[in-house]
């Protein structure tokens, strides 16, 4: 071998590198296990101390903080730790609406809203499709009407075309996203998570949040979509509205009278709203409550009065008193409405139905021109079912809050004077100061809402006129919520809200149960590799092994250079690595046994055999590598890190397959050890096997045909399990402290989503994944909350023991949810998309592939078929089982995953035999194409056995232990090696040879015609 010095100090470098990086690994992980001792199980105890030694040296020998190792050691995934990954949007639309100062204009908006129905289908930037939308509509009109505003005016004129406008909004708007990347970065880096990681994606608009280790998924939410727009508004008193309030809902009720009454009644809880009212009306330091003496029912009359009689029945009230049923009047003591801005308390599950009746024309009629509402940020003391209804008083010509945060100059937390809660302090720039003494002195003893994305967070009443721009905003707030919301108000406000349109959340008890899944099938798989090569080949079996650990090894540390990160898919590319590392030890092993038989000496049979193995080793890796680049390119999450160990893999695989096991014979021959390649019972396998493939291949022909066409009948009749992936919506992990039959679970949900959601076992028969398109639409901050409480509300009656909602969350150690998974319509499409182009570019690259490297395209041809042939009957499968076998078999990124490995495995195998084809073409040029053909095959049927072989036990060893996550995935990956490894012996080959022989008689037609 030549240069083979070099290659030994290359490979000590890299075992060096990959110890070194792999050492900060081990030097953390041993920090955790002081720290859990130190902290005696107390999970809080345990993160204090590690936050308290962020700073300290703990790698004494290259003098690194925990800081620092934490940093450089070996990422896990959120799958294998729990924590949330996040798809951010900004909302591009309100960013063109803001240049045109919300303009009001038909025409504008109607361009607007055929931009947005247009981007469903389209991969094009938002701005574009507006553009293409305003000239389809308005082709006689002029864009730069709506943009030559105060901001725009030095950017856009009179005389500016559509497509000079255009270039302006695409600056502006990616200016904001670029803005709002940032203020988001600010705001997650202050968030206080482990290796947080943010990214743009190369969607425009999109942002990539990764948050391992968190345990609050609602409070992320909260983090990440709020705007920061934060305003000071003036308010209305009940009693002042009270009498249009009445009067609305007196004809709700005449509405719900010809509808057959509607309403929703509200679950009051009488104590929780008299601490509610208690609460309200707490003073501040610098407040002070009003009082009256207005009776509410002088002002509702008796039709409200039978509302408040106990003897009133549950049904009459919602037909007299439908807006009073779904939302409990803020009264006092004596029945009388009290003087604050709070209307009343409604039930969460009823803000959707206020709203409605709030937003009716009629009722709009009847209510102030200047009366808007808004709901409280927070539950009510005592009940965190029960929010309030603030209503706003509109006192500027525009519409707008009289003060905005963009006066905001610092925020920050604090607790009040009695220290029992925690409040942010503002500090106001000159403008803003004046602003808002203004404002104070004009609404003494009155409330001022303090609002921020549309919800109040505080609404103190003023006692005095504030001078000098100091402030606080208290709201009966945790430190948590404090600290966020002065976060937030100091990192600045987003240009345009940001909206989550895909999400994954991950318990810490499932990652900690996926990790141990993951492990165990690695380490079965491995051990059975091992036993399986050092069986079948004796002491060459025991060099290919020292290769693979050696090449475990390199993966491990490639990973951890590269700051890569472990996910249970990526464990899986490991594991399928180990399966096809093995192919290229048995390509070699194979050909040195070759030489052998032909009387060759060890030493040459050694030398011939690795060289001649090498183009079939460098082909058939590389094929493999184009579809994993694929997969890297256009998968996302878990499968882009499928990809990577999967690439990595390949590469270190071709390094110690090669090189390593080469250098171990070597030595062993220097060293007079006799090495041995099989044993008495593998000795004659698959040697003396003649058979006609060529002349079989017409009736497996038919075989392929009639399989395929059972799985398109079912395609066409039962079609296909689609995962959320593809369809859009929300799917939870649930499990329940003992058995449960799926059809009771969906009709539970039914009853309270109002729509059945999709209800499958998930492993054991205390696991169920639910899916669901509730309210995945919804722009409504709190919508995630709301489901999981409908969830909450439907299944706790299921649980044997009782179960709170808290022990519900995704926080839980062993029961409630495990994990949920978020993905908005949009997304859906483009992950739809994005397959579909991955597929065709993994065969059209592997059609040109072989094509130039076989000087056929009937090769190529071959190839392709045979993967066409693969793609089908794995699809066909999952069309024809999904239902019946116990384990997930839904189509979504992860199938997608499985379908192009397989191609790249199955295309392998195919370019292997390809390659001894062309090998005994130029040996034995004067035999008829079809002897050499089957030649070729039978000569390779012992790799194609012991690779399968070896693919299919790491596979099978993951589909048993690997955990249900992961079945599904190993599933389809089973099926697809079995039908992989038949199509490239019965399909690959034949149809190039049927395509090669049609060429050759069509030139001999032609030469006779000449």
């Amino acid at each position: 071998m030549q240069n083979k010095g070099a290659i030994q100090v290359l490979a000590i470098l890299l075992a060096m590198v990959s110890l070194y990086q792999l050492s900060f690994t081990w030097v953390a992980n041993s920090v955790r296990k002081d720290a859990e001792a130190i902290g005696g199980g107390d999970v809080v105890k345990t993160n204090r101390y590690l936050d308290s030694i962020a700073n300290t040296k703990v790698y004494p020998l290259l003098g690194y903080t925990f800081r620092e190792v934490q940093q450089k050691e070996l990422n896990l995934g959120l799958d294998l730790k729990g924590g949330m990954n996040v798809t951010l949007e900004i909302s591009v639309v309100d960013v063109v609406r803001a240049l045109a100062n919300y303009n009001t204009d038909p025409a504008f908006n109607k361009a607007i809203a055929l931009a947005k129905e247009k981007q469903k289908n389209s991969q094009d930037d938002f701005v574009t499709l507006f553009g293409q939308a305003f000239k389809e509509l308005n082709p006689n009109m002029n864009l730069s009407a709506f943009f030559m505003t105060p901001e725009l005016r030095e950017k856009v004129k009179p005389s500016s075309t559509d497509e000079q406008v255009l270039q302006v909004l695409k600056a502006e708007t990616q200016a904001a996203i670029d803005n709002s990347f940032q203020i988001l970065r600010t705001r997650i880096d202050r968030f206080g998570v482990t290796q947080p990681n943010i990214q743009r994606l190369e969607t425009a608009g999109r942002i990539l949040v990764e948050l391992p280790g968190v345990k609050d998924p609602a409070r992320v939410r909260n983090l990440l979509q709020g705007t920061a727009q934060l305003e000071f508004w003036e308010t209305y008193q009940l009693p002042e509205i009270i009498g249009a309030l009445s009067e609305a809902n007196n004809i709700i009720a005449e509405q719900n009278k010809l509808k057959d009454g509607q309403a929703e009644t509200l679950e009051n809880d009488t104590n929780a709203i008299e601490a509610a009212k208690t609460d309200t009306t707490k003073k501040d330091t610098t407040l002070a409550q009003a009082d009256t003496t207005k009776s509410l029912l002088a002002e509702l009359g008796d039709t409200t009065k039978k509302s408040t009689d106990t003897t009133a029945t549950a049904d009459e009230q919602r037909k007299n008193n439908p807006l009073w049923t779904v939302i409990y009047p803020n009264l006092d003591q004596q029945g009388a409405p009290v003087a604050s801005a709070t209307v009343g308390f409604s039930h969460f599950k009823d803000t959707s139905k206020v709203n409605s009746y709030l937003a009716l024309k009629q009722v709009k009629d009847v209510l102030p021109k200047d009366l808007k509402f808004f709901w409280s940020f927070k539950s009510i003391k005592g009940n965190d079912e029960l929010f309030e209804l603030k209503s706003i008083k509109v006192t500027t010509r525009d519409g707008r809050a009289p003060l905005d945060g963009s006066v905001i100059t610092d925020a920050r937390q604090e607790f009040g004077q009695t220290q029992a809660t925690a409040e942010v302090s503002m500090n106001m720039n000159g403008e803003g100061a004046r602003t808002w003494a203004q404002l104070t002195k004009a609404n003494i003893n009155r409330q001022i809402a303090i609002v921020l994305d549309n919800y109040v967070y505080s609404d103190p009443n003023v006692n005095d006129e504030i001078k000098g721009g100091r402030s606080s905003i208290s709201g009966n707030f945790t430190v948590e919520e404090a600290t966020d919301l002065a976060n937030v108000l100091k990192s600045g406000k987003l240009p345009a809200p940001a909206h989550i349109v895909e999400e994954a959340v991950v318990g810490p008890s499932l990652g900690k149960e996926s990790i141990n899944a993951g492990l165990i099938s690695f380490i079965i798989a491995f051990i059975l590799i091992l036993v399986y090569m050092l069986l079948y080949y004796n002491k060459a079996g025991l060099v290919a092994n020292i290769s693979l650990i050696t090449n475990i090894f390199l993966i491990f540390g490639v990973l951890a250079s590269l700051g890569a990160v472990l996910t249970l898919p990526g464990i899986a590319g490991i594991v399928l690595t180990l399966g096809m590392a093995v192919d290229a030890n048995v390509i070699i092993y194979e050909r040195i046994k070759e030489e052998m038989r032909d009387g060759k000496g060890l030493k040459l049979a050694i030398s011939d055999g690795y060289s001649k193995a090498y183009s079939a080793i460098i082909d058939g890796n590389l094929t493999t590598l184009l579809t994993g680049v694929v997969l890297y390119l256009f998968g996302s999450g878990p499968i882009q890190g499928f990809a990577t160990t999967l690439i990595i893999g390949i590469l270190t695989t071709l390094f110690t397959a090669i090189f390593i096991s080469r250098i171990v014979i070597e030595f062993m021959l220097s060293r007079n050890i006799n090495v041995t390649f099989d044993n008495a019972i593998t000795r004659n396998w698959f040697t003396k096997v003649n058979i006609d493939f060529i002349g079989m291949r017409k009736k497996l022909y038919v075989v392929s045909a009639v399989v395929i066409l059972i799985g398109i009948v079912s395609l066409a009749t039962r079609h296909l399990s689609m995962g959320v992936d593809f369809t859009g919506g929300r799917t939870y992990l649930v499990r329940f402290d003992a058995p449960v039959v799926t059809d009771n679970i969906r009709s539970l949900l039914a009853k309270e989503l109002g729509a059945t959601p999709d209800v499958k076992t998930f492993g054991s028969d205390n696991q169920v994944k639910i899916t669901t398109k509730f309210m995945v639409d919804s722009e409504d901050l709190n919508a995630d909350s709301i489901i999981v409480s409908k969830l909450y509300n439907a299944l706790k009656g299921v649980y044997k023991a009782p179960v709170t909602h808290s022990d519900f969350s995704s926080d839980n150690a062993s029961i409630g949810i495990l994990s949920s998974q978020k993905i908005g319509p949009t997304i859906a499409d483009d992950i739809k998309k994005d397959a579909v182009i991955s597929i065709i570019v993994a065969l059209l690259g592997i059609f040109l592939y072989i094509a130039l490297r076989f000087r056929k395209w009937q090769w190529g041809l071959g190839g392709v078929v045979s993967l066409f042939h693969d793609t089908l009957i794995v699809i066909s499968v999952y069309s024809i089982f999904y239902g019946f076998l116990p384990f997930n078999m839904e189509i979504d990124q992860a199938f997608i995953a499985a379908l192009l490995t397989v191609i790249g495995y199955s295309i392998n195998d195919s370019v292997i035999i390809f390659d001894r084809i062309r090998e005994y073409m130029t040996l034995h040029s004067k035999r008829e194409i079809e002897v050499n053909i089957n030649g070729a095959i039978n000569s390779t049927l012992g790799r194609t056995f012991n690779t399968s072989m070896t693919t299919i036990v790491t596979l099978l060893a993951m589909f048993i232990f690997g955990g249900e996550v992961v079945r599904g995935f190993t599933f389809a990956m089973l099926v697809g090696i079995g039908v992989g490894t038949y199509s490239s012996i019965f399909n690959a080959t034949p149809v190039a040879y049927d395509f090669i022989k049609m060429g050759e008689k069509k030139a001999k037609k032609d030469a006779l015609k000449k």
